[in-house]
C-alpha cells in the first residue's frame, strides 16, 4: 500500500498521523485506523488504485476553486474580502434571520458585481450563501457571521462572581414525583438555591434516552441531544390539565406504585418507564378531550416552529416502538431512509407521531417553567444545563442527522487522568466535511436545543471542538481527528447570544497548547476541578492560582465526592471491582490521604482537622474568596454523601446513575449545612443578594 498517498488524503480528513499520550510518548496512527477513520468519512479504499483516485479528486476540487469554502466574519461589522476576479455575487441570508432583519438591507446591499475584492456589508448573525458567479462558473462561500464572543455572567446579572448548587435531577425526592426526579423538582430546587443567594442549578444532561429504551439510564449516553428526557415530566403539572378531575383520577389511579418508586432506595428505572409511560399516554388522551383551548394553540405553536427537524424525532420515536430502538436493525428501507417508506410509515403513524412531538412540547413548556422560576426577579442565571458529548449509537441523533455522521467508529478518549485505561465511550460523532456540507444545520439545532432554557450550558469535553478521538469498531486503535474550531466557536457565539446564554466548556484532558486562551477569547468559560488541579511537583493549585475565567468544583458526576475522597472510597471500589483476588492498594490510599492533608492546608485558617467539616469548610471557603468567576458546589457534598453518581468504566458493578439524595426538596429547606455554605458564599461576596460590583471579598 501506497503510505505516502494514504498519509496525505488522511491528513485531507483531518486525520492525525501521531500524537502525543498523557506522558509526552509519540504515538502513531496505524493504516488499518487511517482506512477504518477514512470509511467513515464516507470513503471506500480497497487498494492503492482507489487511495490514489481518491486523493486525486479531493485535491483536485481544492485546487480548482477560485474562493474559500468558508469566510469567518464579525456581526455588525463590514468585511472586505481578499478576493473578487469579477464576479457577480450575491448573499443569500440565513434562513434564521427575520423577515424584518431582511428588509433592514437597502436595494442592492446584498449583491453586486466585483471588482478586485468583494466588499460585503455589516451582516446579521447566522451563516449565510455568498453566491460568486464567472461566466459558467458558480461558487458558493459559506459565510458563518457571529458575534464576536458568548455572553459574560456579568451581562446578565451584573456579578462577576458567582455560585450555585450542582444535582443529579434523577435522583431528587420529593413527596409529589413519580420516583424520578421531574422538572417540577428542578423548579423547586432552583428556588431554593436563589434564596440561598445561589445564581444556578446545575443538573446532569436531560436529553432525550427514547421513550421505549427499557434500559437507557446514563444522561451521557442520550438517544437525542436536540430533544428533552420525557421520563422527567412532572405528571401533576401537564399544561392545559392541571385543574381536569379526571387528570385527578389518573393520579390517584397510579398513586400506590408511585409511592413505592419514591421510597426505593435507588431509582428504579424500567419500572418508573413501564408506569410513567402508561400514565403519560393516559394524559395525551385526556388532553386531546379536556386540555383548555390555549393549551392546544400553544402545543400546535410549538409543532409549526420546531417543524421537520421535531417531525423527523418524532417519527424515529414512533418507529422505535414498532421496530426496535437500534435503527441498525429495521428494515433496509427504513435505515436508508428512503421516501417512499418514510412517507408510508409517516401517514400510518401519523397518532403516534404526534404525540411524541405532545411529550416534547410538555418537556420544553415544564423546562422552560423551572428557569422562569429560578429567575423570578430577573436576577442570577437559573438553570445550568449540560451537553453530553455524543449520542449512542443505533440512537434517534444517528438516524435523524446521518447524512452528517461518521458511521462506524465510536467516540472516546486515549489513557489520561479520568481514564488510565482509556475509555470509548460508544458515541457516534459528527464528520467535519459532512457537516460543513449540510451548512451546521444538525450542531445548530442541538446547541440551540440545550441553550434555549438555560442561563448556562456546560459542554462536556469541549477539547472535542478542536479534535476528538475516534474508535474504529473493527478493532484498530483510535486517533485523532481535527474539527474546524474557529468555525464551531463562532457557530456557538452565534447560537449563545441568541439564547442569551453563557458558556462553560469541560476543559479536562490532554489539552493542545493555545487551545484555552483561544476558546476564553470568544467567551467561553474554562473548567476546574480542584481535585485534579495540581503543579507539576504534584502539590495542590491553591484556588487563588485557578483560572479566573472558569467554573470551579471540587467534585463532579465522574469523581468521588469529598467524603468518597477523603475515604479513599473510589479506590476501594476500584480494589473491589479489580480481577486480583484480595487487591488492597495500600500505596494508593496512603497517597490519598497525604492529599487530604494537602487539601486541609489550604486555608491559612486550620486547627490541623482533618475531618469531613473541616475539610468541606477549608475547600468551599478557599474556592468561594477566590477571584474564579463560577463556583459550583454539589449537593452530594453539602449532604456528605460518600458514594459517587458514577464510577467511569463500569456500567453494572457500581451503582451508577441510580443514587437518590437521601432528603427531599422540601426537607432540604430544614438542613443546617445549606445555611452554612450560603453564609460562606455571602462572606466571600457572591451571593445574589449583594451589590452587582462586589468584585472581591475584601470590597
Amino acid at each position: 500500500m501506497n503510505i505516502e498517498s494514504l498519509n496525505a488524503l488522511a491528513g485531507h480528513f483531518g486525520i492525525h498521523h501521531s500524537y502525543n499520550d498523557f506522558d509526552g510518548n509519540l504515538i502513531h496512527t496505524s493504516v488499518e485506523t487511517q482506512l477504518a477513520l477514512l470509511r467513515a468519512n464516507g470513503l471506500q479504499l480497497d487498494n492503492d488504485a482507489m487511495i490514489a483516485e481518491a486523493l486525486e479528486a479531493y485535491v483536485a476540487a481544492e485546487n480548482d476553486r477560485w474562493y474559500p469554502r468558508e469566510l469567518i466574519t464579525g456581526m455588525g461589522f463590514g468585511y472586505e474580502c481578499n478576493f473578487g476576479l469579477g464576479a457577480r455575487w450575491s448573499i443569500e441570508l440565513d434562513e434564521r434571520v427575520s423577515e424584518e432583519e431582511k428588509l433592514s438591507f437597502s436595494s442592492g446591499a446584498l449583491s453586486g458585481v466585483a471588482d478586485t475584492h468583494i466588499s460585503l456589508p455589516p451582516l446579521p448573525a447566522g451563516i449565510h450563501d455568498l453566491i460568486c458567479e464567472v461566466g459558467d462558473r458558480i461558487e458558493t462561500v459559506t459565510i458563518i457571521c457571529a458575534p464576536l464572543q458568548a455572553p459574560s455572567i456579568e451581562s446578565f446579572g451584573g456579578k462577576r462572581r458567582i455560585w450555585g448548587l450542582n444535582t443529579a435531577l434523577y435522583g431528587m425526592r420529593s413527596a409529589r414525583n413519580s420516583g424520578l426526579g421531574d422538572y417540577e423538582d428542578l423548579a423547586n430546587l432552583a428556588e431554593f438555591t436563589h434564596e440561598l443567594g445561589g445564581s444556578f442549578v446545575g443538573i446532569n444532561p436531560v436529553h432525550a434516552l427514547g421513550f421505549a429504551e427499557p434500559h437507557a439510564i446514563s444522561p451521557y449516553s442520550p438517544s437525542h441531544r436536540g430533544f428533552f428526557n420525557t421520563q422527567h415530566i412532572a405528571t401533576d403539572r401537564i399544561p392545559g390539565l392541571t385543574n381536569t378531575p379526571q387528570a385527578r383520577s389518573i393520579m390517584q389511579a397510579v398513586a400506590v406504585q408511585w409511592a413505592e418508586l419514591r421510597n426505593s432506595e435507588q431509582v428504579e428505572y424500567i419500572q418508573h418507564r413501564t408506569c410513567h409511560n402508561a400514565a403519560l399516554r393516559d394524559y395525551y388522551t385526556l388532553f386531546l378531550q379536556h386540555a383548555e383551548l390555549t393549551a392546544h394553540q400553544q402545543f400546535q405553536e410549538f409543532v409549526e416552529q420546531r417543524g421537520a427537524y421535531l417531525q423527523r424525532f418524532a417519527l424515529f420515536e414512533a418507529l422505535a416502538e414498532q421496530f426496535g430502538q437500534d435503527w441498525r436493525d429495521w428494515p433496509i428501507e427504513l435505515q436508508n431512509k428512503e421516501p417512499d417508506a418514510i412517507e408510508r410509515e409517516s401517514e400510518r403513524l401519523e397518532a403516534r407521531i404526534r404525540f411524541h412531538a405532545w411529550l416534547q412540547w410538555v418537556a420544553n413548556s415544564q423546562l422552560e417553567y423551572a428557569q422562569d422560576r429560578a429567575k423570578a426577579d430577573g436576577a442570577g442565571m437559573g438553570l445550568y444545563l449540560d451537553l453530553a458529548v455524543g449520542a449512542r449509537h443505533g440512537g434517534a441523533e444517528s438516524w435523524c442527522e446521518s447524512e452528517s455522521v461518521a458511521h462506524g467508529v465510536s467516540l472516546g478518549a486515549p489513557p489520561d487522568q479520568l481514564g488510565p485505561d482509556g475509555q470509548n465511550w460508544g458515541l457516534m460523532t459528527y464528520a467535519p466535511r459532512k457537516l460543513a456540507a449540510n451548512k451546521y444545520k444538525s450542531l445548530r439545532h442541538i446547541y440551540r436545543a440545550a441553550m434555549r432554557h438555560a442561563g448556562i450550558l456546560r459542554i462536556d469535553h469541549v477539547l472535542g471542538l478542536n479534535r476528538s478521538f475516534w474508535i474504529p469498531e473493527d478493532g484498530s486503535p483510535g486517533a485523532y481527528v481535527s474539527k474546524p474550531l474557529d468555525t464551531l466557536l463562532a457557530i456557538l457565539s452565534i447560537e449563545s447570544n441568541t439564547t442569551k446564554t453563557a458558556i462553560i466548556g469541560e476543559d479536562l484532558g490532554l489539552v493542545p497548547d493555545g487551545f484555552r486562551e483561544k476558546v476564553q477569547a470568544r467567551g467561553i468559560y474554562g473548567y476546574s476541578v480542584l481535585q485534579y488541579e495540581k503543579w507539576p511537583d504534584g502539590n495542590f493549585k491553591h484556588p487563588n492560582d485557578l483560572r479566573q475565567f472558569s467554573l470551579a468544583c471540587f467534585s463532579t458526576h465522574d469523581t468521588p465526592t469529598l467524603k468518597g475522597y477523603l475515604t479513599g472510597r473510589d479506590i476501594k471500589w476500584r480494589d473491589k471491582l479489580s480481577k486480583i483476588e484480595g487487591r488492597i492498594s495500600h500505596e494508593a490510599l496512603e497517597h490519598r490521604e497525604r492529599d487530604v492533608s494537602a487539601l486541609a492546608r489550604l486555608s491559612d485558617h486550620t486547627d490541623g482537622a482533618e475531618g469531613f467539616d473541616h475539610l468541606f469548610d477549608v475547600v468551599h471557603g478557599t474556592l468561594a474568596a477566590s477571584q474564579v468567576a463560577m463556583i459550583s458546589v454539589q449537593l452530594d457534598d453539602v449532604l456528605a454523601q460518600e458514594e459517587a453518581q458514577n464510577l467511569p468504566g463500569t456500567i453494572d458493578d457500581h451503582p451508577n446513575w441510580r443514587r437518590k439524595c437521601p432528603l427531599t426538596v422540601d426537607e432540604l429547606r430544614s438542613d443546617p449545612a445549606f445555611e452554612v455554605i450560603s453564609k460562606t458564599m455571602d462572606d466571600a461576596g457572591r451571593n445574589l443578594k449583594q451589590l452587582a460590583d462586589n468584585a472581591s471579598p475584601e470590597s
